[in-house]
């Protein structure tokens, strides 16, 4: 690539696009390993980050329309033909404040600077198309309803079909619709060391756009704000990042002060420290994983947080440990799910292979199952994805609550719009305004109950 252009915008888009085709990358992580290396500022690192996000969010439907004014297939083009298509047909759909013709022109010129001159004439002839049609594109398929929302909100067809099955058209549309839309960060201010109204006049000072939670106390959401990390802050640990959604698992889970609680599935920890400072930073709470590097993050998390209650341990969920069979007063089993609720977060998740989700059930089931052993009589055990589909939540709790008559779900009452659940409940995006999230209350029988 010419060295001139390896540092603008649509060039670090570009390379993130093709790390994503070529090594299956996440788009998060690419993108900020991407923005740093080619020492991008902050206005070209926001159109980057706009531009990678926009064609993941939107590639179906602009495979779609490329399709139709390509004489090849788009899945018949050089995929760094394809990305840059891509990038400008999104600029030209989606992107008001930049010129159509530097739309096609800076495609054009990134065509032949990846040594493909003789498809420049290809690249200028399809983007012209979407110029002189931008207003009056083709229209969608309309042969099924999924079809036509899977290509409308770029979603694949296997995903939109079971949500029309689980929740119907209206909010299967809603749900598609929120999840190419821009959303806040959430955070959760760190009570052990400053409070709500300090907190949100420190993020002022740093010229962050800053709200409170609409209903959800110790909460804020953000904008405007470039990297979190580098906040003063953020460094103190006046803040952890941390969707509402999350949050609530620790709030359905109800802590006492110097409970004995097991994490699991903890990192990055999250979960573990709302606990710990819904708990005063007493008690006793053992995160586990799987992966020591997670456990590294973790505990340097803390450290940056304050928290003194929350000690690691490398474990599989589905492995048992004698010494803590029966010792928790309070366990959670955050376990490893499609991650189809945060979407609208991470948009690449779409795109993951249904067969490689097949087995995630039974990983569930075992985690689920191991994790109960740890509860003492009387204690409570919390099951909770961040993915909506019912195979992944209602299934696994339902399956195991008829294997296990010693426990029993237990209502619980959530802030704002949610109120008195019945045991469980999907955060549907929707409906809430957070992540796509569910969450099991329950509670195991002492000998008495029993």
């Amino acid at each position: 690539m010419n060295e001139k252009r390896v540092s603008t915008a649509r060039d670090t888009a570009l390379e993130v696009l093709m790390q994503i085709s070529a090594a299956n990358a996440w788009s998060d992580g690419s993108l900020k390993r991407t923005i740093a290396k080619n020492k991008l500022d902050s206005r070209d690192a926001a159109l980057a980050t706009r531009l990678a996000y926009g064609v993941i969010q939107n590639r179906i439907l602009l495979d779609y329309y490329i399709g139709c004014y390509c004489t090849q297939r788009p899945n018949h083009l050089e995929p760094v033909i394809l990305n840059i298509l891509r990038i400008g047909a999104y600029q030209i759909l989606f992107m008001d404040k930049i010129p159509h013709r530097a739309a096609v022109n800076e495609a054009v010129e990134m065509v032949k600077c990846h040594g493909r001159p003789k498809a420049a004439g290809l690249v200028n002839a399809v983007l012209r198309k979407f110029v002189t049609n931008w207003l009056d594109m083709p229209a969608l398929p309309e042969d099924s309803a999924a079809h036509y929302l899977s290509v409308r909100y770029s979603h694949p067809r296997w995903l939109v079909q079971r949500l029309l099955d689980e929740i119907g058209r209206e909010e299967t549309e809603a749900f598609l619709r929120g999840n190419n839309e821009i959303v806040p960060t959430t955070i959760q201010t760190n009570r052990l060391k400053i409070g709500d109204e300090e907190l949100e006049k420190e993020l002022h000072m740093e010229d962050v756009s800053v709200e409170p939670h609409p209903w959800l106390t110790g909460c804020f959401t953000v904008s405007g704000t470039g990297d979190l990390e580098g906040l003063a802050s953020f460094r103190e640990g006046h803040f952890m990042v941390q969707d509402a959604a999350a949050r609530l698992v620790a709030v359905a889970a109800q802590p006492e002060a110097r409970d004995r609680v097991l994490d699991v599935c903890a990192a990055p920890g999250g979960k573990s420290f709302a606990l710990a400072i819904d708990m005063g930073d007493t008690g006793d709470i053992l995160s586990c994983d799987i992966h020591p590097h997670k456990l590294k993050l973790l505990e340097s998390s803390a450290a940056r947080l304050g928290i003194h209650s929350v000690r690691t341990a490398l474990a599989d969920g589905r492995e048992p440990h004698a010494a803590w069979q029966g010792q928790a007063d309070l366990v959670i089993a955050d376990v490893p799910c499609s991650g189809l609720g945060i979407i609208r977060k991470k948009p690449d998740i779409r795109y993951k292979n249904p067969d490689e989700l097949a087995n995630l059930p039974n990983i569930q089931r075992a985690i689920l199952a191991n994790a109960a052993t740890y509860v003492r009589p009387g204690g409570v055990l919390v099951y909770s994805t961040c993915t909506v589909l019912r195979a992944e939540n209602e299934a696994v709790t339902d399956e195991f609550l008829s294997s296990h008559p010693d426990f029993e779900r237990e209502s619980f009452t959530l802030p704002g719009p949610v109120g008195t659940v019945a045991g469980q409940i999907t955060l549907w995006p929707q409906r809430y305004g957070t992540d796509g999230f569910y969450i099991c209350r329950m509670r195991k029988k002492t000998e008495e109950t029993t």
